[in-house]
């Protein structure tokens, strides 16, 4: 799992203090990102005119390695540096010192004779929006890139995106690749820095893995190393009661409810009960027999109902209609002492009352707003997307979906997950009931909310990359199956194994 952690800005700078301060020189720690960003521009790109930038700090520096070393591999290379050569300290002093080239100011002139620009500007640490000449530069550069004139490298992160947010200060240049250190940061996979980084490799400069243990990251790029120690998965001795009872409270758009139950079943709840009017039962038996379909007036029937033990996590929100009738429902699943999903609906019954809301969550539950729903919810969450999910989990406590592009998956015990799988097709109708159906069955099984959550967003996006173009709704669940056997190893298992074998 320290694969997967995610370092801010911060958390990056005290890695580089605590392997300096155990006799790492800060040098040794430059030289090696220099040599691995500049064996990668080698292993992808033929010699060509390539153009230095750097800035006035340590990303500076290290651009001045990958200058010096890319010279010494026969390439054409000019370096630019933004600032004064006299005021560059510490560890860039150093670097600058043993480039022993000329060095130009920063001038948006240079571009018009480099085909390659290695961007060693500001790298991920930048404090404020940029401006002025580097603003020209990188103007004119972006200009080029996106008419194929020029192509640009990254070193750490492309500059002007922020490494903890991923939002673009002022302005920023698109790179085909981005070569980072160590570990990524939040900015690599939150949108709009992720597209502008193209592709991200990581280098092991020489920090040891167990600085993540002084660091105490809880920030990490969601993958089943995650959350796959606690994924439920049937053994032979296995029964529809020990795969649990999950229950959605079905409303009047019956198609939300029918996507959702039939993801929770792929996800592995052993039975599922749709709870609604009575009218509405036959809608959501038609084309699911297996579904178990209870007749459901009001509130306090839909109380008598959880009142069976067995039945063990509820969803309420996906087609129910924002109503007093829906705030109802919510109220009576989140006193029920079950595993609680909140979804669409469910959560605009809240809009502006988060803290009522709050007073209610009295175990696991799971909230999976898109943005606009979150605003609603959360109108004083402000920040970055990650920023605002943490906070909304810690105010309400419970997990938070923040879903689009980047879902950020919030604990409200401070963990957060950045999802980094979801292709484009995703972004279709009914998806996000999928989504809450998964969770669902995820969390029927026993699965802790964190990662039920985590889990789920993943297996969506995996099951999505598997289809391809031409996905709808529908088709998701049906693709779980292959996620599940290929992508998790479920392929392996055996009459005669036990879950701890395994």
């Amino acid at each position: 799992m320290d694969d997967l952690t995610l370092l801010s800005v911060e958390d990056m700078g005290k890695a580089d203090r605590i392997t300096i301060s155990g006799g790492t020189p800060g040098i040794e720690l430059m030289e090696t990102a220099g040599w691995t960003a500049s064996d990668v521009i080698a292993a992808r790109f033929t010699p060509r005119r390539t153009l230095v930038v750097c800035g006035p700090g340590n990303n500076g520096g290290d651009g001045f390695v990958v200058a010096r070393l890319l010279r010494e591999r026969g390439w054409d290379v000019t370096l630019a540096l933004l600032g004064k050569l006299e005021d560059l300290k510490g560890d860039a002093a150093l670097a600058a010192a043993k480039w022993g080239g000329p060095v130009a100011a920063l001038t948006p002139e240079l571009l018009d004779e480099a085909e390659l620009l290695v961007d060693a500007l500001f790298g991920a640490g930048l404090a404020r929006d940029i401006s002025g000449t580097p603003y020209d530069f990188l103007k004119r550069a972006g200009s080029m890139v996106r008419e194929g004139s020029l192509t640009s490298v990254a070193i750490d992160m492309p500059s002007g995106v922020d490494g903890n947010t991923g939002a673009v200060r002022g302005i920023a240049v698109p790179a085909v690749i981005t070569v980072t250190f160590f570990r990524k940061k939040p900015g690599h996979l939150l949108y709009p820095g992720r597209a502008l980084s193209g592709e991200l490799v990581v280098t092991d400069i020489g920090i040891r893995t167990d600085v993540l243990r002084e660091v105490r990251a809880s920030t990490f790029e969601n993958a089943p190393d995650l959350w796959a120690a606690t994924l439920p998965q049937p053994d032979a001795a296995s029964h529809k009661y020990t795969r649990g009872h999950a229950v959605i409270s079905g409303g009047p758009m019956t198609g939300a409810g029918r996507l959702a139950a039939r993801a929770a079943r792929r996800a592995g709840a052993g039975l599922l009960s749709i709870a609604a009017p009575e009218a509405l039962c036959s809608l959501f038996a038609a084309d699911a027999p297996g579904v178990i379909t209870v007749p459901v007036s009001e509130p306090g029937t839909f109380e008598d109902l959880l009142g069976d033990a067995r039945k063990n996590a509820v969803l309420v929100g996906p087609g129910h209609g924002v109503t007093e009738h829906t705030r109802r429902i919510c109220e009576t699943a989140l006193r029920a002492d079950k595993a609680v999903v909140l979804d669409a609906d469910a959560l605009t019954v809240f809009a502006d009352e988060a803290e009522t809301l709050s007073r209610l969550i009295n175990g696991p539950t799971v909230l999976t707003p898109h943005q606009g729903e979150f605003a609603r919810l959360f109108p004083d969450c402000s920040g970055s997307k990650l920023e605002r999910a943490r906070a909304a989990a810690s105010l309400v406590g419970a997990v938070v979906v923040l879903k689009g592009p980047d879902t950020v998956i919030a604990g409200p015990d401070g963990r957060a997950a950045i999802n980094s799988n979801a292709p484009p097709w995703l972004a279709t109708g009914g998806t996000g009931d999928v989504l809450a159906g998964t969770i669902l069955g995820l969390l029927a099984q026993g699965m802790p909310a964190f990662e039920a959550a985590a889990a789920a967003v993943w297996i969506n996006g995996a099951a999505a990359s598997r289809f391809g173009p031409g996905l709808i709704a529908e088709d998701l669940p049906t693709i779980f199956p292959r996620v599940f056997a290929d992508d998790l190893g479920w392929a392996n298992f055996s009459l005669n194994s036990s879950p701890t074998e395994r």
